[in-house]
């Protein structure tokens, strides 16, 4: 193989590596900015998250229903026009999406999950979708929660769940897609705001646009 050709693939494989980042989506609301990066190992979910942004399906709807240290949630088609003490979480985008659900992606804090109903599949909503804010635990804490469920938590999950908190016990039950990777203070300002007996804010919490983030570009010197 000849220089200048081992030169041109480098370069190809740089200009692929530098195209197959993960997709990312970014939520506006009157806090700032959230941006979510979707996980490749989950496609089904990944997918249906960039069609909602492309059909704008999410734009104005609420983030309805805040837990602080547990998560926010939001997502709800019938938010969009709600009055203020309206019963909020039961609207759909008319499907399920199936789950994903694997070891890989956790409740640690920051991760976006899917939320569902009580269907035996764990099929995950259409379109309601939460943020784990969570909580730090301790070994002992975390030796209990093993200990209740019979099952051995991973040691990454498990360090993880210790320095910077999660949801543990949300784990096997729902599908995680993605990770918030810019605007965790405004999820947590989003969190601690007043809220009524059905965990929804006082005031509403709108999410103005939820789109696609563009790539930047890269540029490259080389020799070809």
């Amino acid at each position: 193989m000849t220089k200048k050709l081992v030169l041109t693939l480098s370069a190809a494989m740089m200009l692929v590596s530098a195209w197959a980042q993960r997709t990312k989506v970014a939520i506006t609301t009157d806090y700032g900015r959230i941006v979510m990066e979707l996980y490749d190992e989950t496609p089904k979910h990944r997918d249906n998250m960039i069609k909602l942004a492309k059909e704008h399906f999410l734009d104005s709807t609420l983030f309805h229903r805040v837990i602080p240290q547990f998560v926010i949630q939001g997502g709800d088609p019938n938010s969009k026009h709600a009055k203020p003490g309206d019963m909020l979480g039961n609207g759909e985008a008319g499907y399920l999406v199936d789950a994903e659900i694997n070891d890989s992606a956790f409740h640690k804090y920051g991760a976006v999950g899917m939320a569902r109903d009580n269907n035996p599949a764990k099929a995950s909503s259409g379109c309601q979708f939460y943020i784990v804010t969570g909580k730090k635990y301790t070994d002992d804490e975390l030796n209990n929660f093993e200990a209740r469920t019979g099952k051995k938590m991973p040691a990454s999950h498990r360090q993880a769940y210790k320095a910077i908190g999660g949801t543990p016990h949300l784990d096997g039950g729902y599908t995680v897609f993605g990770e918030v990777i810019e605007g965790m203070d405004v999820v947590e300002k989003i969190s601690a705001e007043p809220r009524n007996s059905a965990d929804r804010p006082n005031k509403d919490i709108r999410m103005y646009k939820v789109e696609i983030v563009k790539p930047k570009r890269k540029k490259f010197l080389g020799l070809f």
